[in-house]
């Protein structure tokens, strides 16, 4: 769709304090900042994708409950080639 340029996921190599610790991050990176905050109706999408809406909803429950915690960051790129 155009929307999301590039997807990653990150993973720490080592281990940090338990206040501090995090499993892995993911990475959106979108077409401009209009795209990442303007609404957009994702129904129509996720039936496409996950036709058992029933199935989903149940797994989408499970996985927030299993979800100690998220945060929503943005950032920015810092270009190091000293200019």
């Amino acid at each position: 769709m155009g929307r999301m340029l590039k997807v990653w996921m990150d993973q720490p190599r080592y281990h940090t304090t338990e206040d501090g610790r995090w499993d892995y991050r993911v990475t959106i990176v979108f077409k401009n900042a209009t795209v990442a905050n303007e609404p957009f109706d994702e129904d129509a999408l996720k039936k496409q994708l996950w036709p058992d809406q029933a199935t989903y909803l149940k797994e989408e429950q499970r996985r927030f409950e299993i979800l100690d915690a998220h945060w929503d960051l943005p950032i920015r790129n810092m270009e190091l080639d000293g200019k």
